[in-house]
């Protein structure tokens, strides 16, 4: 490989800066490997289930807890965002991954003023993730002064002071950040939004920016609105589902359900992904004991093992694939609905007459036999779901990628029909809906002006930041405050040591927390903790016992009721704590009855149904079992795009050039994992036990480097002359495409550059990461 200078960003972020702590921990703690699994969920589901929350919660504590999850009068999973059934539910309505978040979140542990006396930040800063989620729940505001080793104990009056005091001495408002996690209600995002711009900013940047942003500027270009276009009722209507990028059995296992009964209902399912997983290939379903006899069912009909951002040739290629079938046969293409509905059809018609195979298949490693007949499946099918994840959206060329999905969609007029559609599975439970609610550094001047007109309040219309744009502006001091509502920002972003600088160039940072994480450790000159209610926990204001609501993938809004007492009687809600400090910040000057929406959240949805369409009548629907569903103008044909039809979209295959000695990495999750949250040490349905330090290679790259499993290597990313480094790591070998690798984040964060970015929707490109692996210079 060509060697280059060393660049100023990393001079910086690599060679001059020394984080406070440590961000990751580099100890290993003991692999055990055995054969991945070919069949997800079953009897060992159950087990796992049973000994988190038993661990955590308590046998009987903890299952009393469960049979309220995904309930209609319960709360919503703090996991993931598939939908709930809309008639009849299972008394037994989670999986295993949401009732290890409900374990996480119901612990009988505290961290208490009397932990942070005891444990110094350097101390803390030795743990591993997992051991920090593990220490319990937070139960008192906490405050780290400039200098100070340990946090000490605040009342909620002098944090807000504090904040106050920081925020107004601002020289502008776009000085600070506010940062929303997807776990967010609907009502606390709309209070938070509403006090963002009533201070003066658009710096609202959200988990958003790092997973689904290019399918929303994708779908948005394509058919004009940036949410799925499915119902769960449509997966047993369907006679085909795709599956893109996507690990439904560790990342969204209720999913797994929907594909099970579709599958035994004749549907063809096709899976693309570089990794095998569990999920995709089958399913024992839990609740049907008998299945763990016969063996469950089989997912996917079709599993193209593509390379790492090799969906684009593939989709082209299946494209091309109908479009032959169509023109020998006919039939293919619904050519009433391409008339009637859709713009650019005959430029894609051209692109794909002109396809390089050869290209295809060195992009994608599928043969074009594969494709073909995979494409000709698709071709005769009538009612089609494409669903996508990750693995499409952090690429460079993420919203491209998802337009041609969209396109293969179009061709067939798959979307506004019966059992069938877009579907980009949410990661987190609200984040769908936090967007609706107004969190967005680029909101329609449609929404503020519903927004002023209701308060009375002028908001500001420049754009902010999103979550690259923010590290960037709090590294080049353009940004001195950072709050963030919920989440682990500094574990869930690109490039760690460089976002751990731009952390503590701020004068404050402040984090709205039920667990304690490594972005406490990090902070600006000073930094706040203020501990808030969990979903399972009792929200009790002064107008009584208060619900909130979430939007889920699928764009039904519905309830969300937590029974069991708060950890601490200090906690606060989130709706709460935005307006005790908008109070705070904004004093009388404010044109906001922040007290009358925080005291009872009915006031505060009758002024949501004032401002963002589709709430109607959204007190009495929000009460309703089940709730409702918003509207969706691409289910109706109706397109709100700037042709005012639906859009197809050419593309150019990307091939990466690699150097003999460079992979293509991406970033994943295990199965003890839920984004930054690590519940345990197993990836088991990959067969990885007990470590999670760990990089699957093919057993060619790893012969031709002279490593064998077991080795330890240290990894070394490249962009544009850049040079990063995750020491300490481990060689597994997987059925990975040839080039391609895989490494669990937060722990490989650090080699993705903040400034690889994807194009339109500016997405962290974790999926696509150049590296090299080399011996560690340090045996374990």
């Amino acid at each position: 490989m060509e060697s280059h200078e060393t660049s100023p960003h990393e001079k910086d972020s690599e060679k001059i800066f020394k984080p406070s702590v440590e961000l990751t921990s580099e100890e290993f703690t003991g692999l055990k490997t055995g054969p991945p699994h070919k069949r997800a969920a079953g009897l060992m589901a159950v087990a796992k289930s049973m000994e988190f929350i038993t661990r955590e919660s308590g046998f009987v504590r903890g299952n009393q807890v469960l049979l309220q999850l995904n309930q209609k009068e319960g709360f919503d999973c703090p996991g993931c965002a598939w939908p709930d059934p809309d008639g009849k539910r299972s008394h037994f309505e989670y999986c295993e991954n949401g009732a290890k978040a409900v374990a996480e979140e119901t612990t009988t542990d505290r961290v208490t003023p009397e932990f942070f006396a005891k444990h110094s930040i350097a101390q803390l800063g030795q743990w591993s993730d997992m051991e920090l989620g593990k220490a319990g729940r937070l139960t008192h505001p906490m405050l780290l002064e400039k200098g100070a080793t340990h946090y000490k104990s605040v009342s909620w009056k002098e944090a807000f002071g504090i904040l106050a005091d920081e925020l107004n001495a601002l020289k502008s408002p776009n000085e600070a950040i506010f940062y929303t996690s997807g776990r967010t209600s609907n009502e606390a995002a709309f209070l938070y939004q509403l006090f963002v711009r009533e201070f003066g900013t658009n710096n609202l940047p959200d988990c958003s920016n790092m997973c689904h942003e290019s399918s929303g500027y994708a779908m948005t270009e394509s058919i004009g609105v940036g949410k799925g276009t499915v119902t769960l009722e449509d997966f047993h209507k369907a006679d085909c589902i795709l599956i893109f990028g996507q690990n439904p059995g560790t990342n969204h296992p209720r999913m797994l359900t929907a594909l099970q009964e579709a599958r035994q209902g004749g549907c063809e399912i096709v899976s693309f992904n570089p990794l095998p997983e569990a999920g995709l290939l089958g399913f024992m379903h839990p609740q049907h004991p008998e299945q763990f006899i016969t063996g469950g069912t089989k997912i996917s009909s079709y599993f193209l093992p593509v390379k790492i951002n090799g969906d684009v040739a593939v989709l082209k290629g299946m494209m091309r694939a109908m479009l032959d079938l169509e023109e020998s046969e006919g039939g293919v293409f619904d050519r009433d609905f391409i008339a009637q509905h859709t713009h650019g059809f005959d430029a894609l018609i051209e692109d794909l007459r002109s396809l390089d195979w050869e290209l295809v298949e060195r992009a994608s490693g599928v043969s074009r036999a594969k494709i073909e007949e995979v494409g000709r499946l698709v071709a005769r099918s009538k009612r089609i779901i494409a669903c996508w994840a990750m693995g499409l959206t952090q690429h460079k060329n993420a919203v491209a990628t998802i337009q041609q999905v969209v396109n293969l969609l179009l061709l067939g007029g798959n979307i506004g029909r019966e059992g069938a559609g877009a579907c980009p599975v949410r990661g987190h439970s609200n984040v769908q809906g936090d967007r609706t609610m107004g969190i967005y550094e680029k909101p329609k001047a449609a929404f503020l002006d519903a927004l002023d007109r209701e308060f009375g309040i002028t908001s500001p219309r420049e754009d902010g930041f999103d979550v690259v744009e923010a590290i960037h502006a709090m590294h080049e001091g353009k940004a001195k405050v950072f709050f963030a509502m919920g989440g682990n920002f500094l574990s869930a972003t690109p490039d760690t040591k460089y976002t751990a600088k731009a952390l503590e160039r701020t004068r404050l940072t402040c984090h709205v927390s039920t667990k304690l994480h490594r972005g406490h450790l990090v902070t600006g000159e000073r930094g706040l903790i203020l501990p808030c209610l969990g979903r399972t926990e009792r929200d009790t204001q002064p107008g009584g016992d208060q619900f909130v609501t979430v939007e889920n993938s699928m764009g039904v809004v519905h309830s969300s009721r937590g029974k069991l007492e708060p950890a601490s009687p200090e906690l606060k809600s989130e709706p709460a704590i935005v307006a005790q400090l908008a109070r705070a910040v904004l004093g009388s000057a404010s044109k906001v009855d922040w007290e009358q929406l925080a005291h009872n959240y009915d006031a505060t949805r009758e002024k949501i149904e004032r401002v963002v369409p589709g709430f109607e009548d959204f007190n009495a629907r929000a009460k309703s079992p089940g709730g409702f569903y918003l509207p969706n103008a691409a289910k109706q044909r109706v397109w709100n795009t700037a042709t005012g039809k639906a859009n197809f979209f050419t593309a150019p295959i990307v091939e990466w050039k690699l150097a003999p000695d460079q992979l293509l990495m991406m970033t994943i999750r295990s199965h003890d994992q839920y984004n930054t949250t690590i519940y345990g040490l197993d990836d088991r349905y990959r067969g990885v036990y007990n470590e999670r330090r760990v990089i699957f290679l093919h057993t060619d790259d790893m012969k031709s480097r002279g490593l064998k499993a077991g080795d330890v290597v240290d990894l070394k990313s490249h962009f544009e002359g850049e040079e990063r480094v995750a020491p300490r790591f481990i060689v597994v070998q997987y059925d990975i495409p040839k080039g391609c690798a895989a490494t669990y984040f937060p722990e490989a964060n650090v080699l993705v550059p903040a400034r690889s970015v994807a194009e339109k929707s500016n997405t962290p490109t974790s999926k696509s990461v150049i590296i090299t692996v080399e011996r560690a210079t340090l045996s374990q």
